[in-house]
């Protein structure tokens, strides 16, 4: 019977595939217009990363107005834009290393690293939107954070349990490589006497 484990040779593509799932959560933040919305009708307030919109109750164009021409909406795109850059660098060089047969295990402790230093900027940026645009952005009626800007906060979750687990790769490095021998447990000396 074969067991596969999170640390089984096997099963290493799992952490490469999280990270694949945390950028396509990342893109549809990225892409989003649900980062802020209206919570109930009428609908007239609806922001982005990028934008935020507002029309009147029988209106049905949007105005918008670029968050980019606030300081802090080019930081909070900034530095969830780096986040996302560097996630997909990590993804490029997981994959790398768990398609060469021989591990480098230092390399993979290195990508959580980074990916630590992702979920930082990532982190940064999903604090520094709701705060500052509370602050700064008149809001019509009631409002919520919505999907895009829970897409983030997913996408953010995801890359610190990866994060985690590629810096403990390494201290499972003989059951990764199978060089660990079986061990077998007997429930009785009666039916295993060379034991004794």
């Amino acid at each position: 019977m074969v067991v596969c484990g999170l640390a089984c040779w096997r099963c290493r593509w799992l952490l490469p595939l999280l990270l694949g799932l945390a950028i396509i959560m990342g893109i549809i933040a990225l892409a989003g217009r649900g980062w802020l919305e209206s919570e109930s009708e009428p609908y007239v307030q609806q922001a982005s990363l990028w934008e935020s919109c507002t029309r009147g109750e029988g209106d049905p164009n949007w105005n918008c107005e670029s968050l980019m021409d606030y300081g802090w909406g080019r930081a909070a795109a900034a530095t969830y834009l780096v986040g996302f850059v560097i996630l997909v660098i990590c993804f490029a060089l997981a994959v790398i290393a768990f398609s060469v047969e021989i591990l480098r295990f230092n390399f993979v402790r290195g990508i959580g690293g980074l990916l630590f230093v992702v979920a930082a900027f990532q982190i940064i940026g999903l604090v520094i939107y709701p705060v500052k645009f509370t602050e700064e952005i008149p809001l019509t009626g009631d409002n919520m954070f919505s999907w895009a800007y829970g897409f983030g906060w997913a996408s953010t979750v995801v890359v610190i349990g990866c994060a985690f687990f590629f810096c403990c790769l390494p201290n499972w490095e003989d059951e990764v490589l199978g060089n660990i021998k079986p061990t077998y447990y007997y429930s009785s000396p009666e039916r295993a006497p060379y034991l004794n």
